[in-house]
């Protein structure tokens, strides 16, 4: 039984993500308290009671995140004893992903996403840029999507969620010129996101300059499991290429799905997202060939821990 950890990124946090972890296990509690700590503010106090719109800032969610995503991870650990045989995450998620694998410290970690978040945010002036999500179509026509509305405009394949779920990022007007074309190349659906910059896309430039330096001061360690990068769908070579993969990762496309089919050919039959919500879950029930018996699970409250156990013991095969 091969198994393989997947961490979500952006866009998971909800007010109350985390809270019956902290509840009912210290270390939960513990990394809560660090994080309080680290960040020099109440980023537990904002998780608990929100409001949502501050908690879904770029620079409050990316640590928030992270910091639920980690606990949750530590609490499947000590409820299982589970080494993975992969981890990946989704954007943020690749920062959690590294934390889990002894690769990056947990405070360390914590200060680079909120940094990054900030970062990411001012790189692009508000109202300016925009993502959306396009529904039933591959790579190929999403790439001729993105050249008919480009019109000398920023425009970039972001994420390819799923063979037939993508994201582009860019202008805003680049955007909803592509949700006006996307349906007459055969989309389903093209959808404006409410997100706050154009993520992973070429407007992220100014971001990739000042978080750079920001990763060449972190001293990271040996990667003890093996990491899933967004950049190429591969795993890390080593310490050495974190700083580069990681810069590449802000204004480059999230290999989401790539990453998924890689662990499946290397033997993977359990996938536990890890972490608050259920979006990787969703997405792997679209990736993941009918024909595979692979147990799509996911662990982000206590009470998840039955199907957990469950799939790690060969049990049903989806969530």
């Amino acid at each position: 039984m091969k198994t393989a950890v997947a961490f979500p990124g952006q866009a998971s946090q909800e007010v109350g993500m985390g809270l019956e972890l902290k509840e009912k296990y210290p270390i939960a509690a513990e990394l809560f308290k660090r994080a309080n700590d680290v960040l020099g503010f109440d980023i537990s106090g904002l998780i608990a009671k929100g409001p949502l719109e501050e908690l879904t800032k770029t620079e409050n969610a990316q640590p928030a995140i992270l910091l639920v995503s980690y606990a949750a991870y530590l609490c499947l650990k000590e409820e299982t004893g589970l080494r993975p045989d992969f981890l990946l995450g989704h954007s943020l998620g690749e920062y959690s992903a590294l934390c889990a694998s002894g690769a990056l410290g947990f405070e360390d970690a914590l200060r680079l996403v909120r940094l990054r978040g900030k970062y990411m945010q001012e790189a692009c002036p508000a109202g300016e840029g925009a993502m959306a999500a396009v529904i039933g179509i591959g790579g190929f026509k999403t790439g001729i999507l993105v050249d008919k509305a480009r019109y000398g405009q920023a425009l970039d394949l972001a994420n390819y969620n799923a063979p037939d779920q993508l994201v582009i990022s860019g202008a805003r007007e680049a955007i909803e010129r592509a949700c006006k074309i996307a349906p007459e190349l055969g989309a389903k659906k093209c959808m404006m996101l409410n997100v706050s910059a154009p993520f992973h896309s070429e407007l992220m430039a100014p971001a990739v300059a000042k978080f750079r330096p920001e990763l060449e001061k972190v001293q990271f360690k040996d990667i003890q499991i093996p990491v899933i990068a967004n950049y190429s769908a591969a795993p890390y070579t080593g310490k050495e290429a974190i700083v580069d993969l990681l810069t590449k990762q802000v204004d480059h496309p999230v290999l989401y799905y790539q990453s998924i089919e890689y662990i499946i050919k290397a033997g993977v039959n359990v996938i536990i997202e890890t972490g608050p919500g259920k979006v990787l879950t969703g997405l792997n029930k679209r990736i993941v060939p009918k024909e595979k018996e692979v147990a799509l699970v996911n662990f982000g409250k206590p009470e998840d821990i039955g199907s957990v156990r469950a799939a790690i013991s060969g049990g049903v095969a989806g969530a």
